[in-house]
């Protein structure tokens, strides 16, 4: 009844107000009306005012307020935008570091160090030179890939300003449909007659005030130079103009020389190393173009032209046969795979493995797992870099390894790589099945089982998975012996593993072929994996025939301490022949060996489930 009466009142004329509800219905329709000798907007056009300012007042909000937490060095840190055109490191009582920071509209972050997460903290009087060890090499990996590290920075502020500008037009919109109700008919008629002819007005306004108290929430405006001098320390580098404050910059300038020289020589090795790996590139597909002509009585087949035949036949394209695989496939019709195992966070590597992935026109990148040293949210940077490798089109199907988590886990799967846990998946016509390691290690902690099952459990898992399947193409998993029963079972044709950072196979184990791969950081027992080379990195390209469904060949990288690198000739993968049950039953079961050792009965490295060499 109430809302009866407000309509009726609303058409009884009452002198001026009447008249102009009825000038602005008027205007309403879609004209230009005429209020109190204002001229009134058309009501799309303020509507579309009132949308600008409500856009303008959140996207300030969400910018001014955006805030990420993420790792610096080994530390845990928050980053918050401000406005002060600054990138400042608060180290508390050490000081304080800045550098312009690369960002539009003048705003800067302010990055607040926390501390070190709990699971690596775990300091004793026996390993605190180890501890302090691993600090210097994660704060190396960070500063010897800024680019990587700004760049997730900057996605996770944008993420979390989009998040809060969407969040605060949805308060806004739901603050307006209450006040609607809570006004009535005709209290919405009456402002709008006095607020209409004021709409461009109120717009600017509402900007105005939302760009002050955002400038004010995010610290205010000041001089991104402030006045202090630059360290000469970072001169060259992805630091250089960085300013310092307090008792960090004497600490700087009398060892920063020493970091720095370490990051130089860190670059330049992984420039030269990545140099060689092109050049090695440029001989092996040139050796394979000239191998194909020659196989094809193509290549040297005449005299050579001479005169204007000559000059002629130079400036023609040089037209060969299409390639074939080994199995007489077109190679176009292949499936090209890369293996990565055991990155521990060497980000060096990361150029040397986008190469590899270029060159050899990778389908498909497997990660076989332990792509961090302890699985912490700091080790992101780690993850994000090695993402950065992998262009666009191409998916990287990952099995996690023991020195990985379920924090690496979801770093991965946010840039859209497949995590594998349990299931198959098909990817490329290529049916994958694979799992994170049942084992979990940290440095200085030791290895235990993380999962509700064991090795020999999960392994048996597997198995059971692959023959209920009976399409499995390939066992993807960290620890080689895991697949064992899949092999022994003939569901799984072929299995890729790392783990024991030593290279073994292709070669048949039970029913199928099994390849272990060697570290691609170059792991070696009890060396760091930051800085030059301290073992021979390698990668595996493999080609998959889809029709067949098998491995046609395979092909190693390696990278040597040396910075040399080679890339060697495609080799077939065995055939695997049947083996008979008397010999499968003798094969070694599954069993939780003592770290770094091999389960009785075994020979070789490849085969302990919890093996886990010191990276």
């Amino acid at each position: 009844m109430t809302d009866e009466r407000d309509e009726q009142d609303l058409h009884v004329p009452d002198g001026e107000t009447a008249e102009a509800v009825g000038t602005v219905e008027a205007g309403g329709t879609g004209g230009t009306g005429v209020a109190g000798g204002r001229r009134v907007p058309p009501r799309w056009v303020r509507w579309t005012l009132v949308a600008v300012a409500a856009l303008v007042a959140s996207v300030v909000f969400g910018l001014s307020t955006a805030t990420a937490e993420l790792g610096f060095g080994p530390h845990e840190a928050i980053y918050e935008v401000d406005n002060d055109g600054v990138v400042a490191l608060d180290l508390g009582p050490l000081g304080t570091l800045e550098i312009d920071a690369p960002l539009p509209l003048g705003l800067g972050v302010d990055v607040t160090v926390k501390e070190i997460p709990a699971d690596l903290t775990t300091v004793t009087a026996a390993n605190t030179l180890e501890a302090l060890s691993r600090d210097l090499q994660s704060y190396l990996q960070f500063f010897s890939t800024p680019d990587v590290a700004v760049h997730s920075v900057a996605v996770a502020l944008i993420q979390n300003a989009l998040w809060r500008t969407g969040l605060a037009l949805v308060v806004l919109a739901l603050v307006a449909l209450w006040l609607r109700w809570l006004l009535g008919p005709r209290r919405r008629a009456e402002l709008s007659t006095a607020l209409a002819p004021r709409t461009g007005e109120i717009t600017a306004g509402v900007a105005v005030v939302a760009l002050v108290v955002g400038t004010m929430s995010a610290g205010g405006i000041e001089t991104s130079s402030s006045g202090r001098t630059a360290s000469p320390v970072f001169a060259g580098t992805a630091l250089e103009g960085a300013r310092i404050t307090g008792r960090l910059a004497g600490v700087i300038d009398t060892y920063g020389g020493q970091l720095v020289s370490l990051y130089q020589d860190n670059e330049a090795f992984y420039a030269a190393a990545n140099d060689q790996l092109s050049r090695a590139w440029d001989v092996r597909l040139g050796a394979e173009t000239v191998s194909d002509a020659a196989a094809d009585g193509r290549l040297f087949a005449s005299p050579a032209p001479t005169g204007e035949a000559a000059d002629a036949e130079d400036d023609a394209p040089t037209v060969l046969p299409p390639r074939t695989a080994p199995t007489g496939v077109p190679e176009e019709d292949l499936v090209t795979l890369v293996v990565v195992s055991d990155l521990h966070c060497n980000t060096g590597m990361t150029p040397l493995i986008a190469q590899t992935i270029e060159r050899s026109g990778a389908d498909v990148v497997l990660n076989a797992g332990d792509t961090t040293m302890n699985g912490t949210s700091v080790e992101k940077v780690c993850v994000d870099s090695f993402a950065s490798a992998v262009p666009r089109g191409v998916t990287m199907v990952v099995s996690d390894g023991n020195h990985d988590s379920q924090i690496t886990s979801r770093q991965e799967a946010a840039h859209g790589q497949k995590i594998l846990d349990g299931g198959v998946i098909e990817v490329e016509g290529l049916r994958i099945l694979g799992d994170r390691d049942a084992l979990e290690t940290r440095v200085g902690g030791g290895t235990n089982v993380a999962r509700e099952r064991t090795p020999a459990e999960q392994a048996a898992e597997l198995a059971a998975t692959a023959c209920d399947d009976g399409q499995v193409d390939l066992l993807l998993v960290h620890t080689p012996q895991v697949g064992l029963e899949g092999l022994e079972s003939g569901c799984v044709p072929f299995q890729v593993s790392g783990h024991t950072h030593a290279m073994a196979g292709p070669e048949q184990v039970g029913q199928g072929i099994r390849y272990v791969s060697a570290s691609t950081a170059g792991a070696a027992a009890n060396q760091p994996t930051v800085g030059p080379l301290n073992g021979t990195a390698e990668m595996t390209v493999l080609r998959f025939d889809p029709g067949a469904r098998r491995m046609v060949d395979w092909q190693l990288v390696s990278i040597t301490p040396d910075g040399g690198a080679t890339v060697s000739e495609r080799q077939e993968v065995p055939v695997p022949v049947p083996v008979d049950d008397e010999a499968l039953s003798s094969s070694v079961v599954v069993g939780d060996a003592p770290e770094g050792e091999a389960p009785e009965g075994t020979t070789s490295p490849s085969t302990s489930p919890s093996a886990s060499p010191s990276p």
